[in-house]
Protein backbone atom coordinates (compact mmCIF):
# COMPACT_ATOMS: atom_id res chain seq x y z
CA UNK A 1 0.00 0.00 0.00
CA UNK A 2 1.53 3.19 -0.90
CA UNK A 3 1.83 6.05 1.31
CA UNK A 4 -1.15 8.42 1.60
CA UNK A 5 -1.61 12.28 2.37
CA UNK A 6 -3.07 11.90 6.46
CA UNK A 7 -6.62 13.70 6.55
CA UNK A 8 -8.05 11.35 9.18
CA UNK A 9 -6.69 9.29 11.95
CA UNK A 10 -7.37 6.15 9.72
CA UNK A 11 -4.87 7.49 7.06
CA UNK A 12 -2.27 8.34 9.48
CA UNK A 13 -2.60 4.56 10.69
CA UNK A 14 -2.50 3.45 6.82
CA UNK A 15 0.68 5.12 6.44
CA UNK A 16 2.67 4.02 9.63
CA UNK A 17 1.32 0.54 8.85
CA UNK A 18 3.09 0.40 5.14
CA UNK A 19 5.94 2.45 5.82
CA UNK A 20 6.59 0.61 9.67
CA UNK A 21 5.85 -2.70 9.17
CA UNK A 22 8.07 -4.60 11.20
CA UNK A 23 9.80 -2.16 13.12
CA UNK A 24 8.53 -2.29 17.08
CA UNK A 25 5.74 -0.63 17.85
CA UNK A 26 4.64 -1.18 21.31
CA UNK A 27 5.57 -2.23 24.83
CA UNK A 28 2.98 -3.42 27.37
CA UNK A 29 3.53 -5.01 30.52
CA UNK A 30 1.74 -8.31 32.19
CA UNK A 31 4.37 -9.82 34.40
CA UNK A 32 7.25 -9.11 31.61
CA UNK A 33 7.51 -6.65 29.17
CA UNK A 34 6.03 -8.10 25.53
CA UNK A 35 6.70 -5.78 22.27
CA UNK A 36 4.46 -6.04 19.34
CA UNK A 37 5.67 -5.05 15.93
CA UNK A 38 3.30 -2.27 13.81
CA UNK A 39 1.89 -5.43 11.65
CA UNK A 40 0.91 -7.11 15.18
CA UNK A 41 -0.83 -4.15 15.93
CA UNK A 42 -2.72 -3.54 12.69
CA UNK A 43 -3.90 -7.17 13.01
CA UNK A 44 -5.21 -6.40 16.04
CA UNK A 45 -6.88 -2.68 15.15
CA UNK A 46 -8.19 -4.69 11.80
CA UNK A 47 -9.39 -7.98 13.55
CA UNK A 48 -11.48 -5.81 16.16
CA UNK A 49 -12.76 -3.20 13.29
CA UNK A 50 -14.26 -6.17 12.03
CA UNK A 51 -16.17 -7.06 15.12
CA UNK A 52 -17.20 -3.80 15.48
CA UNK A 53 -18.46 -4.02 12.08
CA UNK A 54 -19.91 -7.41 12.54
CA UNK A 55 -21.88 -5.82 15.82
CA UNK A 56 -23.12 -3.51 13.23
CA UNK A 57 -21.58 -0.41 14.25
CA UNK A 58 -21.13 2.11 11.75
CA UNK A 59 -20.53 5.38 10.67
CA UNK A 60 -20.94 8.02 13.33
CA UNK A 61 -22.55 5.56 15.80
CA UNK A 62 -20.87 6.18 19.58
CA UNK A 63 -19.06 3.45 21.45
CA UNK A 64 -18.07 3.95 24.76
CA UNK A 65 -14.68 3.25 26.86
CA UNK A 66 -14.29 3.06 30.74
CA UNK A 67 -10.92 1.94 30.88
CA UNK A 68 -7.74 2.37 32.16
CA UNK A 69 -4.46 2.89 30.18
CA UNK A 70 -3.67 -0.56 28.37
CA UNK A 71 -3.51 -2.16 24.85
CA UNK A 72 -7.02 -2.43 24.57
CA UNK A 73 -7.88 0.64 25.07
CA UNK A 74 -5.75 1.78 22.18
CA UNK A 75 -6.84 -0.83 19.84
CA UNK A 76 -10.01 -0.20 20.29
CA UNK A 77 -9.95 3.30 19.83
CA UNK A 78 -7.72 2.91 16.15
CA UNK A 79 -10.38 0.62 15.68
CA UNK A 80 -13.36 2.97 15.79
CA UNK A 81 -11.74 5.10 13.57
CA UNK A 82 -11.38 2.34 11.31
CA UNK A 83 -15.29 1.78 11.19
CA UNK A 84 -15.93 5.68 11.13
CA UNK A 85 -17.68 5.02 15.28
CA UNK A 86 -17.32 8.29 17.60
CA UNK A 87 -15.12 7.18 20.85
CA UNK A 88 -16.51 8.34 24.10
CA UNK A 89 -13.42 7.96 26.46
CA UNK A 90 -14.41 7.74 30.01
CA UNK A 91 -11.93 9.01 32.69
CA UNK A 92 -11.63 5.21 34.65
CA UNK A 93 -11.51 7.28 38.40
CA UNK A 94 -15.24 8.45 37.38
CA UNK A 95 -17.92 7.10 39.34
CA UNK A 96 -20.47 4.65 38.24
CA UNK A 97 -23.26 7.60 38.32
CA UNK A 98 -20.86 10.17 36.37
CA UNK A 99 -19.85 6.94 33.36
CA UNK A 100 -23.54 6.28 33.09
CA UNK A 101 -24.24 9.94 32.52
CA UNK A 102 -22.08 9.95 29.85
CA UNK A 103 -23.12 6.97 28.08
CA UNK A 104 -26.76 8.08 28.20
CA UNK A 105 -26.18 11.30 27.49
CA UNK A 106 -23.63 10.17 24.14
CA UNK A 107 -26.12 7.97 22.85
CA UNK A 108 -23.54 5.15 22.70
CA UNK A 109 -24.71 2.13 21.84
CA UNK A 110 -21.77 0.05 22.94
CA UNK A 111 -19.59 0.18 26.03
CA UNK A 112 -16.17 -1.33 26.46
CA UNK A 113 -15.26 -2.09 30.34
CA UNK A 114 -11.42 -3.04 31.42
CA UNK A 115 -12.02 -4.97 34.55
CA UNK A 116 -14.66 -6.92 37.18
CA UNK A 117 -14.15 -3.51 39.21
CA UNK A 118 -15.28 -1.33 36.89
CA UNK A 119 -18.25 -3.52 36.02
CA UNK A 120 -19.31 -3.39 39.38
CA UNK A 121 -19.09 0.03 39.57
CA UNK A 122 -21.06 0.63 36.75
CA UNK A 123 -23.28 -2.00 37.78
CA UNK A 124 -24.84 -0.29 40.43
CA UNK A 125 -25.79 2.43 38.21
CA UNK A 126 -27.41 -0.27 35.43
CA UNK A 127 -31.08 1.31 35.45
CA UNK A 128 -29.41 4.69 34.75
CA UNK A 129 -28.18 2.80 31.11
CA UNK A 130 -30.42 2.39 28.02
CA UNK A 131 -31.30 -0.30 27.89
CA UNK A 132 -29.99 -1.06 24.75
CA UNK A 133 -26.50 -0.39 25.30
CA UNK A 134 -24.43 -3.80 25.29
CA UNK A 135 -21.56 -4.24 27.33
CA UNK A 136 -18.32 -5.76 26.80
CA UNK A 137 -15.37 -6.68 29.05
CA UNK A 138 -11.54 -7.14 28.16
CA UNK A 139 -11.34 -9.32 31.25
CA UNK A 140 -13.44 -12.60 32.00
CA UNK A 141 -16.28 -11.61 34.15
CA UNK A 142 -18.93 -12.98 35.64
CA UNK A 143 -20.93 -10.13 37.35
CA UNK A 144 -24.01 -8.33 34.67
CA UNK A 145 -24.69 -5.02 34.52
CA UNK A 146 -29.01 -5.00 35.29
CA UNK A 147 -30.28 -7.51 33.02
CA UNK A 148 -27.14 -6.79 30.54
CA UNK A 149 -24.62 -9.95 30.48
CA UNK A 150 -20.99 -8.48 30.25
CA UNK A 151 -19.16 -11.10 27.27
CA UNK A 152 -15.32 -11.26 27.29
CA UNK A 153 -14.43 -9.83 24.54
CA UNK A 154 -11.10 -12.45 24.44
CA UNK A 155 -13.89 -14.85 23.19
CA UNK A 156 -15.76 -12.64 20.61
CA UNK A 157 -13.09 -11.48 18.43
CA UNK A 158 -12.62 -12.88 14.79
CA UNK A 159 -9.54 -14.56 13.36
CA UNK A 160 -7.87 -12.09 11.41
CA UNK A 161 -8.23 -12.57 8.11
CA UNK A 162 -5.46 -10.39 5.33
CA UNK A 163 -8.09 -10.02 2.24
CA UNK A 164 -11.12 -8.75 4.14
CA UNK A 165 -8.89 -6.75 6.28
CA UNK A 166 -7.20 -5.39 3.49
CA UNK A 167 -10.80 -4.69 1.96
CA UNK A 168 -12.21 -2.72 5.46
CA UNK A 169 -8.69 -0.57 5.81
CA UNK A 170 -9.11 0.77 2.36
CA UNK A 171 -12.51 1.73 2.44
CA UNK A 172 -12.41 3.33 5.70
CA UNK A 173 -9.59 5.26 4.27
CA UNK A 174 -11.98 5.89 1.33
CA UNK A 175 -14.58 6.95 3.20
CA UNK A 176 -13.03 8.92 6.37
CA UNK A 177 -12.79 12.63 5.92
CA UNK A 178 -11.73 15.72 7.84
CA UNK A 179 -14.43 16.83 8.99
CA UNK A 180 -16.24 13.79 9.97
CA UNK A 181 -16.60 13.50 14.05
CA UNK A 182 -14.20 11.29 15.49
CA UNK A 183 -15.06 11.67 19.57
CA UNK A 184 -16.76 12.98 22.36
CA UNK A 185 -14.74 13.80 25.30
CA UNK A 186 -16.42 14.87 28.43
CA UNK A 187 -14.79 17.61 30.52
CA UNK A 188 -14.76 17.94 34.05
CA UNK A 189 -15.24 21.28 34.56
CA UNK A 190 -15.28 22.65 37.85
CA UNK A 191 -18.97 23.37 38.27
CA UNK A 192 -22.15 21.72 36.88
CA UNK A 193 -22.69 18.83 34.20
CA UNK A 194 -19.99 18.10 31.92
CA UNK A 195 -19.93 18.70 28.37
CA UNK A 196 -19.27 16.69 25.26
CA UNK A 197 -16.15 18.67 23.45
CA UNK A 198 -16.74 17.06 19.67
CA UNK A 199 -13.34 17.04 17.75
CA UNK A 200 -12.96 15.83 14.42
CA UNK A 201 -10.61 13.87 11.96
CA UNK A 202 -8.71 17.39 11.06
CA UNK A 203 -8.82 18.35 14.73
CA UNK A 204 -6.61 15.73 15.65
CA UNK A 205 -4.59 15.02 12.59
CA UNK A 206 -3.68 18.48 12.41
CA UNK A 207 -2.92 18.66 16.44
CA UNK A 208 -0.83 15.60 16.03
CA UNK A 209 1.31 16.43 13.51
CA UNK A 210 1.83 20.05 14.55
CA UNK A 211 2.77 18.63 17.83
CA UNK A 212 5.40 16.07 16.35
CA UNK A 213 6.86 18.86 14.10
CA UNK A 214 9.12 20.69 16.48
CA UNK A 215 11.07 17.20 17.85
CA UNK A 216 13.22 15.06 15.89
CA UNK A 217 11.43 11.41 16.91
CA UNK A 218 11.76 7.61 15.10
CA UNK A 219 11.96 4.55 15.34
CA UNK A 220 14.43 4.40 17.88
CA UNK A 221 12.68 6.60 20.55
CA UNK A 222 10.74 5.35 23.57
CA UNK A 223 7.66 7.44 24.59
CA UNK A 224 6.63 6.06 28.08
CA UNK A 225 2.69 6.81 28.27
CA UNK A 226 1.37 7.19 32.19
CA UNK A 227 -0.98 10.18 31.81
CA UNK A 228 -5.01 8.64 31.11
CA UNK A 229 -5.72 8.28 27.01
CA UNK A 230 -8.82 9.08 27.84
CA UNK A 231 -7.98 12.60 28.12
CA UNK A 232 -7.09 14.61 24.99
CA UNK A 233 -3.52 15.55 26.38
CA UNK A 234 -2.08 11.72 26.39
CA UNK A 235 -4.43 10.89 23.32
CA UNK A 236 -3.22 13.49 20.93
CA UNK A 237 0.33 14.01 22.26
CA UNK A 238 1.24 10.20 22.88
CA UNK A 239 -0.74 8.39 20.94
CA UNK A 240 -1.47 9.77 17.72
CA UNK A 241 2.27 11.44 17.84
CA UNK A 242 3.26 7.95 18.31
CA UNK A 243 1.18 7.26 15.07
CA UNK A 244 3.00 10.79 13.22
CA UNK A 245 6.54 9.81 14.03
CA UNK A 246 6.78 5.99 14.35
CA UNK A 247 8.38 6.12 17.71
CA UNK A 248 8.11 3.21 19.84
CA UNK A 249 5.11 3.28 22.78
CA UNK A 250 4.97 2.13 26.18
CA UNK A 251 2.45 1.58 28.17
CA UNK A 252 3.49 2.52 31.93
CA UNK A 253 2.00 0.05 34.22
CA UNK A 254 0.23 2.65 36.91
CA UNK A 255 0.79 5.63 38.09
CA UNK A 256 2.80 4.32 41.32
CA UNK A 257 5.09 2.33 38.62
CA UNK A 258 6.30 4.91 36.43
CA UNK A 259 9.75 5.50 37.99
CA UNK A 260 10.50 1.26 37.88
CA UNK A 261 8.96 1.72 34.18
CA UNK A 262 11.58 4.09 33.18
CA UNK A 263 14.37 1.97 34.31
CA UNK A 264 12.79 -0.69 32.35
CA UNK A 265 12.26 0.30 29.11
CA UNK A 266 14.55 3.58 29.41
CA UNK A 267 12.18 5.99 27.68
CA UNK A 268 14.11 8.76 25.37
CA UNK A 269 10.44 10.56 25.38
CA UNK A 270 8.20 11.13 28.61
CA UNK A 271 5.22 13.73 29.04
CA UNK A 272 3.75 14.65 32.27
CA UNK A 273 1.60 16.97 34.67
CA UNK A 274 3.51 19.37 36.64
CA UNK A 275 2.90 17.48 39.91
CA UNK A 276 4.66 14.34 38.59
CA UNK A 277 7.67 16.66 37.69
CA UNK A 278 7.88 18.61 41.03
CA UNK A 279 7.96 14.96 42.77
CA UNK A 280 11.08 14.23 41.20
CA UNK A 281 12.24 17.55 41.69
CA UNK A 282 11.55 17.25 45.41
CA UNK A 283 12.94 13.92 45.78
CA UNK A 284 15.92 14.09 44.27
CA UNK A 285 16.72 18.35 45.48
CA UNK A 286 17.58 16.25 48.97
CA UNK A 287 20.17 14.27 46.89
CA UNK A 288 24.14 15.72 46.72
CA UNK A 289 24.43 16.23 42.83
CA UNK A 290 27.96 16.87 42.88
CA UNK A 291 28.20 13.31 43.80
CA UNK A 292 26.02 12.37 42.06
CA UNK A 293 25.33 14.45 38.59
CA UNK A 294 23.25 12.19 36.42
CA UNK A 295 21.17 11.51 39.23
CA UNK A 296 17.91 13.16 37.47
CA UNK A 297 18.87 11.35 34.28
CA UNK A 298 19.52 7.76 35.53
CA UNK A 299 16.23 8.03 37.71
CA UNK A 300 14.69 8.34 34.13
CA UNK A 301 16.26 5.23 33.08
CA UNK A 302 19.13 6.86 31.35
CA UNK A 303 18.42 7.62 27.97
CA UNK A 304 16.03 10.44 28.42
CA UNK A 305 15.98 13.60 26.32
CA UNK A 306 13.23 15.16 26.23
CA UNK A 307 10.30 16.01 29.05
CA UNK A 308 7.20 17.46 28.19
CA UNK A 309 4.59 19.26 30.92
CA UNK A 310 1.35 20.29 30.20
CA UNK A 311 -2.70 20.28 31.93
CA UNK A 312 -1.18 23.25 34.59
CA UNK A 313 1.15 25.53 35.64
CA UNK A 314 4.95 24.48 35.62
CA UNK A 315 6.52 26.35 38.58
CA UNK A 316 9.77 27.90 37.34
CA UNK A 317 11.95 26.06 40.29
CA UNK A 318 10.77 22.78 38.53
CA UNK A 319 11.37 24.11 35.16
CA UNK A 320 14.88 25.48 36.70
CA UNK A 321 16.00 22.16 38.23
CA UNK A 322 15.56 19.85 35.14
CA UNK A 323 17.35 22.45 32.79
CA UNK A 324 20.19 22.67 35.41
CA UNK A 325 20.90 19.21 35.41
CA UNK A 326 20.56 18.53 31.40
CA UNK A 327 17.48 17.35 31.02
CA UNK A 328 14.97 19.42 28.78
CA UNK A 329 11.61 20.00 30.43
CA UNK A 330 9.17 21.99 28.00
CA UNK A 331 5.79 23.47 28.60
CA UNK A 332 3.00 23.47 26.18
CA UNK A 333 -0.82 24.92 26.69
CA UNK A 334 -4.00 23.83 25.56
CA UNK A 335 -7.40 22.43 26.28
CA UNK A 336 -9.73 19.73 25.90
CA UNK A 337 -11.74 22.20 23.66
CA UNK A 338 -8.52 22.59 20.96
CA UNK A 339 -7.42 18.87 20.54
CA UNK A 340 -5.41 19.92 22.97
CA UNK A 341 -2.41 22.04 22.07
CA UNK A 342 -2.26 26.00 21.05
CA UNK A 343 1.44 26.25 22.60
CA UNK A 344 4.73 24.69 22.79
CA UNK A 345 7.93 25.04 23.53
CA UNK A 346 11.20 23.22 21.85
CA UNK A 347 14.39 22.59 22.74
CA UNK A 348 15.82 26.00 20.64
CA UNK A 349 12.66 28.12 21.67
CA UNK A 350 12.05 27.99 25.44
CA UNK A 351 11.31 30.70 27.80
CA UNK A 352 11.22 30.41 31.37
CA UNK A 353 7.74 30.26 32.54
CA UNK A 354 6.46 30.62 29.10
CA UNK A 355 3.95 27.86 27.71
CA UNK A 356 5.49 28.31 24.17
CA UNK A 357 4.67 29.72 20.99
CA UNK A 358 1.41 28.65 18.91
CA UNK A 359 2.09 25.79 17.06
CA UNK A 360 1.68 25.51 12.88
CA UNK A 361 -1.25 26.76 11.38
CA UNK A 362 -2.65 27.90 15.19
CA UNK A 363 -3.73 31.96 15.70
CA UNK A 364 -3.46 33.55 18.99
CA UNK A 365 -4.11 36.31 19.93
CA UNK A 366 -5.43 38.75 23.37
CA UNK A 367 -8.41 40.41 23.74
CA UNK A 368 -8.84 43.52 25.80
CA UNK A 369 -10.02 41.89 28.74
CA UNK A 370 -6.56 40.10 29.15
CA UNK A 371 -8.43 36.20 27.65
CA UNK A 372 -6.81 34.34 25.56
CA UNK A 373 -7.91 33.66 22.09
CA UNK A 374 -7.21 31.34 19.41
CA UNK A 375 -8.47 29.96 16.31
CA UNK A 376 -7.50 27.93 13.59
CA UNK A 377 -8.07 23.93 12.73
CA UNK A 378 -7.51 23.00 16.43
CA UNK A 379 -10.62 24.86 17.44
CA UNK A 380 -13.43 21.78 18.63
CA UNK A 381 -17.29 21.86 16.50
CA UNK A 382 -18.31 22.31 19.71
CA UNK A 383 -20.70 21.11 22.61
CA UNK A 384 -22.65 18.42 22.31
CA UNK A 385 -25.74 18.73 22.16
CA UNK A 386 -25.05 22.24 23.82
CA UNK A 387 -25.28 24.74 21.59
CA UNK A 388 -25.71 27.77 23.79
CA UNK A 389 -22.08 26.22 25.94
CA UNK A 390 -20.69 26.56 21.85
CA UNK A 391 -22.13 29.75 20.99
CA UNK A 392 -20.39 31.33 24.45
CA UNK A 393 -16.84 29.89 24.01
CA UNK A 394 -16.56 30.30 19.88
CA UNK A 395 -17.37 33.56 18.90
CA UNK A 396 -16.11 34.54 14.92
CA UNK A 397 -14.14 31.57 14.83
CA UNK A 398 -12.49 32.38 17.43
CA UNK A 399 -12.05 30.02 21.01
CA UNK A 400 -12.31 31.88 24.10
CA UNK A 401 -10.09 29.74 26.27
CA UNK A 402 -11.12 31.49 29.55
CA UNK A 403 -7.38 31.78 30.67
CA UNK A 404 -5.80 35.41 31.36
CA UNK A 405 -2.32 36.18 29.70
CA UNK A 406 -0.25 37.77 27.54
CA UNK A 407 2.24 37.12 24.51
CA UNK A 408 5.67 38.57 24.42
CA UNK A 409 7.69 40.48 21.53
CA UNK A 410 8.63 37.37 20.72
CA UNK A 411 5.34 35.33 20.38
CA UNK A 412 5.86 33.17 23.06
CA UNK A 413 1.96 33.00 25.61
CA UNK A 414 2.63 33.50 29.56
CA UNK A 415 -0.54 32.09 31.76
CA UNK A 416 -1.47 34.74 34.43
CA UNK A 417 -4.64 33.33 35.48
CA UNK A 418 -8.09 31.95 34.61
CA UNK A 419 -10.84 34.37 33.36
CA UNK A 420 -13.95 32.41 35.17
CA UNK A 421 -12.14 31.93 38.52
CA UNK A 422 -11.64 35.66 39.35
CA UNK A 423 -12.35 36.82 42.71
CA UNK A 424 -14.42 39.59 43.96
CA UNK A 425 -13.45 40.90 46.99
CA UNK A 426 -16.18 42.87 49.10
CA UNK A 427 -13.80 45.90 48.18
CA UNK A 428 -14.71 45.34 44.72
CA UNK A 429 -11.13 44.09 43.89
CA UNK A 430 -10.42 41.54 41.27
CA UNK A 431 -8.06 38.77 41.45
CA UNK A 432 -6.83 35.85 39.34
CA UNK A 433 -5.96 33.05 42.09
CA UNK A 434 -4.76 30.83 39.73
CA UNK A 435 -2.03 33.30 39.13
CA UNK A 436 -1.21 33.47 43.01
CA UNK A 437 -1.77 29.80 43.44
CA UNK A 438 1.27 28.86 40.96
CA UNK A 439 3.62 31.57 42.93
CA UNK A 440 2.83 29.33 46.17
CA UNK A 441 3.55 25.97 44.64
CA UNK A 442 6.41 27.53 43.04
CA UNK A 443 8.34 27.22 46.71
CA UNK A 444 9.47 23.58 46.96
CA UNK A 445 8.13 23.08 50.93
CA UNK A 446 4.13 23.61 48.87
CA UNK A 447 2.61 21.00 46.76
CA UNK A 448 -0.65 22.44 46.50
CA UNK A 449 -2.79 25.71 47.33
CA UNK A 450 -6.35 27.16 46.90
CA UNK A 451 -6.40 30.84 47.12
CA UNK A 452 -10.43 31.90 48.68
CA UNK A 453 -11.31 35.32 48.62
CA UNK A 454 -14.53 35.66 47.05
CA UNK A 455 -17.14 38.45 48.49
CA UNK A 456 -14.66 38.38 51.70
CA UNK A 457 -12.61 41.46 52.84
CA UNK A 458 -9.21 39.63 52.47
CA UNK A 459 -7.99 36.76 50.94
CA UNK A 460 -7.01 33.25 52.83
CA UNK A 461 -5.63 29.88 51.60
CA UNK A 462 -5.49 26.18 52.19
CA UNK A 463 -1.88 25.02 51.69
CA UNK A 464 -1.11 21.53 51.36
CA UNK A 465 2.73 20.97 52.20
CA UNK A 466 5.65 18.70 50.97
CA UNK A 467 5.52 16.44 54.23
CA UNK A 468 9.20 14.92 53.47
CA UNK A 469 11.03 18.84 52.16
CA UNK A 470 8.72 20.61 55.34
CA UNK A 471 10.21 17.41 58.01
CA UNK A 472 13.61 18.03 56.59
CA UNK A 473 13.82 21.90 56.93
CA UNK A 474 12.55 21.17 60.39
CA UNK A 475 14.86 19.16 61.33
CA UNK A 476 17.92 20.99 59.87
CA UNK A 477 16.98 24.11 62.17
CA UNK A 478 16.86 22.38 65.09
CA UNK A 479 13.16 20.82 66.01
CA UNK A 480 12.56 17.31 66.76
CA UNK A 481 10.27 15.48 64.98
CA UNK A 482 8.63 12.01 66.51
CA UNK A 483 7.89 9.46 63.71
CA UNK A 484 4.59 9.63 62.45
CA UNK A 485 3.46 13.20 63.90
CA UNK A 486 1.17 15.51 62.10
CA UNK A 487 3.64 18.41 61.04
CA UNK A 488 0.45 20.77 60.32
CA UNK A 489 -0.44 21.06 64.04
CA UNK A 490 3.58 22.31 64.53
CA UNK A 491 4.09 25.59 65.11
CA UNK A 492 7.44 25.49 63.38
CA UNK A 493 5.96 24.09 60.16
CA UNK A 494 3.62 26.95 60.68
CA UNK A 495 5.87 29.70 61.32
CA UNK A 496 8.29 28.34 58.08
CA UNK A 497 5.51 27.88 55.97
CA UNK A 498 4.20 31.69 56.49
CA UNK A 499 7.56 33.07 55.75
CA UNK A 500 7.50 31.04 52.42
CA UNK A 501 4.25 32.40 51.65
CA UNK A 502 5.52 36.59 52.30
CA UNK A 503 8.39 35.43 50.42
CA UNK A 504 6.21 33.76 47.35
CA UNK A 505 3.94 36.87 47.36
CA UNK A 506 6.21 39.83 48.41
CA UNK A 507 5.83 40.92 44.50
CA UNK A 508 2.01 41.21 44.40
CA UNK A 509 -0.12 43.89 45.44
CA UNK A 510 -1.70 44.34 48.97
CA UNK A 511 -4.85 43.15 48.01
CA UNK A 512 -3.22 39.90 46.78
CA UNK A 513 -1.15 39.09 49.95
CA UNK A 514 -2.92 36.07 52.04
CA UNK A 515 -3.76 37.52 55.28
CA UNK A 516 -4.66 33.90 56.72
CA UNK A 517 -3.73 30.34 56.03
CA UNK A 518 -4.41 26.71 57.16
CA UNK A 519 -2.22 23.69 56.72
CA UNK A 520 -3.82 20.72 55.21
CA UNK A 521 -2.87 17.36 56.88
CA UNK A 522 -4.15 15.88 53.17
CA UNK A 523 -4.16 16.30 49.68
CA UNK A 524 -6.77 17.49 46.85
CA UNK A 525 -7.24 14.67 45.20
CA UNK A 526 -9.43 12.79 41.80
CA UNK A 527 -10.77 10.53 43.78
CA UNK A 528 -11.99 12.89 46.76
CA UNK A 529 -14.15 14.93 43.93
CA UNK A 530 -11.46 17.82 44.60
CA UNK A 531 -9.75 17.94 41.40
CA UNK A 532 -10.37 16.90 38.19
CA UNK A 533 -8.34 14.54 36.09
CA UNK A 534 -6.32 16.97 34.67
CA UNK A 535 -5.56 17.96 38.13
CA UNK A 536 -7.03 21.44 38.31
CA UNK A 537 -8.57 22.48 41.41
CA UNK A 538 -12.33 21.93 41.83
CA UNK A 539 -13.21 25.19 43.53
CA UNK A 540 -16.33 24.24 44.49
CA UNK A 541 -15.99 20.79 46.10
CA UNK A 542 -12.99 22.09 48.48
CA UNK A 543 -14.70 24.53 49.57
CA UNK A 544 -17.61 22.60 50.68
CA UNK A 545 -15.32 19.44 52.26
CA UNK A 546 -13.21 22.58 53.77
CA UNK A 547 -15.72 24.41 55.00
CA UNK A 548 -14.93 24.67 58.66
CA UNK A 549 -11.57 25.09 58.50
CA UNK A 550 -12.26 28.24 55.26
CA UNK A 551 -14.85 30.04 58.05
CA UNK A 552 -12.56 29.83 60.97
CA UNK A 553 -10.07 31.45 59.28
CA UNK A 554 -12.80 34.27 58.99
CA UNK A 555 -14.58 34.07 62.15
CA UNK A 556 -12.75 36.23 64.25
CA UNK A 557 -13.40 39.27 61.88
Amino acid sequence: MTEIVPTSIVAMLANRLAVSTDQPAILTKAGEWRSRTWKEVGEDVLRMASWFAGKGIKRGDRVAQLSENRYEWLVADLAMHVVGAVHVPIHAPLTGSQAAFQIRDSGSQIVLISTTEQVRKLAIHADELPDSVGCYVYDACDQPIGHRSCNSLVTELPDYDERSATALLEAAIASAEGDTLATILYTSGTTGEPKGVMLNNLNLVSNALAATEPFEQGPEDVRLVFLPLSHIFARTCDLYTWLASGTQLALAESRETVIADCASVRPTLLNGVPYFFEKIANALAEVDFLATPDALRDLLGGRIRLCCSGGAALPNHVFDFFHEHNVPLLQGYGLTESSPVITLSSEQYAKRGAVGRAIPDVEVRIAEDGEILTRGPHVMLGYYKNQAATDEVIRDGWLHTGDIGHLDEDGFLFITGRKKELIVTSGGKNIAPVYLEGLLTQDPLIVQAIVIGDDRKYLTALIVPELSALKAELIASGVEIANGEDLANRDEAFKLIESRIATRLSEVSYYEQIRKFTLMNRAFTIESGELTPKLTLRRNSIQANCRDQIEAMYRSD
